[in-house]
Order: C-alpha cells, then structure tokens, then sequence
C-alpha cells in the first residue's frame, strides 16, 4: 500500500477554495470588518500559492515575496480598522452601505 503524497495541486486548490471563500465574504458582507477579513483570506491564499510554488521550485523568492504579504496584511488591517473606527465616529454605524452620503 503506497502512502498518500502531498503535491502542488494540492496546495493550489487550498489556496482556490481560501481565495473564493474570500471574495464571497468580501462580496457578500455589509459590515466593513467583515469584509476586512475577506481581504485577509484572500492574502493568505495568496501566501500559500507563494510558498508551494516556493517549495517545489526550489528557491526562496516565495517565502520572501510571503513575508511581504504579511507586512501588507498587517499595514492593511491597522489602516483598516483606523477608517472603520473613523467611519463609526461620524455615521455610527460600520454598515458600508450607509455611509454611501458625504458630510460636508
């Protein structure tokens, strides 16, 4: 009985399913965290295409080019939940589609 071995295809695949259960929560939330977190689940799908193809190539640039995603991710969410934080100062509310008027 041969044993199961894991390959790239594999890794594809969790990063497909990661990435659309991504932008079906970023597609389908009206709350501005939730669609913060859509965007991290895209990112870390594309972590996991950047380290599989970095482990079966052979090189290094994936896990380097991830670790750029990483500072991206958490740039992104600090600046993130500082307009969140922001958009329920003004409006009280962090329903993105009632902030769709301009205050003046």
């Amino acid at each position: 009985m041969q044993a199961a071995t894991i390959g790239l295809e594999h890794f594809l695949i969790v990063g497909m399913l990661l990435f659309v259960a991504g932008l079906f929560t970023v597609v389908t939330r009206r709350n501005a965290i939730g669609i913060l977190m859509g965007v991290e689940l895209i990112l870390n799908s594309a972590n996991i295409n950047y380290v599989a193809f970095a482990r079966y190539s052979g090189g290094h640039d994936g896990q380097i080019f991830s670790v750029f995603v990483i500072m991206l991710a958490a740039a992104e969410a600090a600046i993130g939940l500082a307009i969140v934080l922001g958009i329920y100062r003004t409006f009280e509310t962090i329903d993105v589609e009632a902030t769709d008027v301009l205050r003046g």
